[in-house]
């Protein structure tokens, strides 16, 4: 990681004296572009591990989905996706790469947007490209049924805890926002699969504090928030499905098909672990 990081500081060097130089921005405006870089720059090296002329358009998109994830508004998503724009444009400019990957991506729209929603249907597609006959299968189908049926924030699922999950009565626990707990009724098939995929995870090797994590990665340790997003990204273009899908999406299906199925509106909102 040592040689790539060197590679983004001489990036990062030189895109400052070029914003600050020849685009003439204010001190304040430079300083925010490269906050706003190293950002990026720390998350691409943690999850790939590349170069800056090696990042795909993939790759921001994925950036760009934890942001969103993470609540951040529509206006700093956008700033960012600006910042990444310029920068690999300096690149293009210094004739390091050939194209930018942030020339095609869409910046987000403003104004008030409904979350696109996923029917049954679709839902049953997704978990369905899944390939269960191995352990990381059997992970990810759970994580998702999980996802899905308890209609959990992906944080939520991250921290699931072995201690959470209360088969015999039928629920799981989930800490949610502000350490709050709420008890939330668990399907079958939900049971089932997290069942199939505890089998597979008491032969790994998990210590300290993830030990008691009910999903982890092929490691040992904790999912990322961005793991899980690359892992229903993946699995929504396998089905085929071309709508804007991020873990979120999951969770706002859930909720509207429990509306539309007639159940009441706070319970739903309890069971969604919301104030009101």
């Amino acid at each position: 990681m040592a040689e790539n990081t060197k590679k983004w500081e001489d990036a990062g060097r030189r895109y400052r004296t070029h914003i600050k130089l020849e685009k003439r921005l204010s001190d304040n405006t430079v300083e925010s572009y490269m906050r706003d870089l190293r950002q990026f720059a720390h998350f691409i090296l943690r999850q790939w591990d590349v170069a800056p002329h090696k990042v795909e358009r993939e790759m921001i998109q994925c950036y760009l989905g934890l942001l969103y994830e993470r609540g951040r508004e529509k206006t700093s998503q956008a700033r960012q996706l600006s910042g990444i724009r310029s920068f690999y444009n300096f690149l293009l400019l210094e004739e390091k790469i050939e194209t930018s990957p942030a020339e095609y991506i869409d910046a987000p729209k403003f104004g008030r947007h409904l979350p696109d929603i996923l029917t049954t249907a679709e839902i049953d597609r997704i978990i369905g490209t899944i390939d269960r006959s191995t352990p990381k299968g059997r992970r990810d189908s759970a994580m998702l049924e999980v996802l899905y049926s308890c209609g959990l924030r992906v944080s939520e699922l991250t921290s699931l805890r072995m201690s959470d999950l209360f088969f015999g009565e039928g629920y799981i626990r989930v800490i949610g926002k502000g350490d709050k707990q709420r008890l939330v009724p668990v399907s079958t098939t939900a049971r089932d699969r997290i069942q199939c995929w505890l089998d597979d995870r008491r032969t790994m090797d998990a210590t300290g504090r993830d030990n008691e994590i009910v999903f982890l990665n092929n490691r040992g340790g904790q999912l990322t928030r961005v793991m899980v997003f690359t892992i229903i990204r993946d699995a929504a273009h396998r089905a085929g499905i071309d709508k804007t899908i991020s873990p979120h999406t999951f969770r706002h299906s859930f909720a509207t098909h429990l509306l539309e199925g007639g159940a009441n509106l706070r319970a739903i909102q309890q069971m969604l672990g919301h104030e009101s």
